[in-house]
């Protein structure tokens, strides 16, 4: 690690004042949203409004992940448990609709205000997924807030669909997806910097706006390339 690089402290600090002030401030525009969003989880589906799931932090610190909830409940002891496949029976209707346009995330504003949270950073995983990095990977993941968004998440921003085209998507998911996304998260973690936080905010919002118009390439051609069985869906 001392080879590598990491972003300063002055860095890190602006970087926190940003999650503050936009987190806070999103919570406030949203709110109206957030709160129609409640009342129709709460009379549709199982009446579930808020999801908790243990996942891992900075340090490798456990803490609850908040998301509208989506899923039939104890969703992952069932089916393919934490993985979520396409057209998987456990997603509920209105749940589809909060996943395609990622409104089930809004939820985690409140994990950035907590500080559990960065606007952007590493995906942060359950201890099953988190088991599945390099060492290495999880080394410099392990030294910064995971993200609301970030690399990992824009790159796979359509998970569901990369697994659509594989024949075991569990396996596949597990030995490589999930490794390379350690990679790309460690090239994050040395490579964080305000000029990358915004960079990473804009392109999110385009690619939410946009999901078809390959603004992922950009980001592609810069982390670290991805194993030939993963390149080409990537790229796709």
């Amino acid at each position: 690690m001392t080879q590598e690089r990491g972003a300063s402290s002055l860095a890190l600090l602006a970087i926190r004042g940003l999650d503050l002030l936009f987190s806070l401030t999103a919570l406030l525009v949203f709110s109206p949203l957030l709160l129609l969003v409640a009342i129709a989880l709460r009379f549709s589906g199982e009446g579930e409004v808020f999801y908790r799931q243990v996942r891992i932090g900075k340090g490798g610190r456990e803490f609850y992940l908040l998301k509208f909830a989506t899923m039939m409940k104890n969703s992952p002891a069932i089916g393919s448990g934490e993985l979520t496949l396409p057209n998987d029976p456990r997603v509920l209707p209105l749940g589809r609709v909060l996943r395609k346009t990622k409104l089930n995330e809004l939820p985690q504003l409140l994990n950035i205000v907590a500080g559990d949270l960065s606007l952007i950073g590493p995906r942060p995983q359950t201890r099953r997924y988190y088991n599945c990095y390099r060492p290495a990977d999880r080394a410099w993941i392990d030294t910064i807030r995971p993200g609301l968004s970030g690399v990992g998440s824009i790159l796979f921003r359509d998970e569901e669909t990369l697994l659509s085209k594989v024949t075991n998507p569990i396996a596949f998911d597990d030995h490589v997806i999930t490794p390379y996304k350690g990679q790309v998260e460690h090239w994050f973690a040395v490579n964080q910097s305000v000029s990358l936080y915004f960079e990473l905010i804009l392109t999110t919002v385009l690619v939410v706006l946009m999901p078809s118009g390959g603004l992922h390439q950009r980001l592609l051609r810069r982390v670290p390339p991805p194993p030939a069985e993963l390149s080409k869906l990537l790229e796709s």
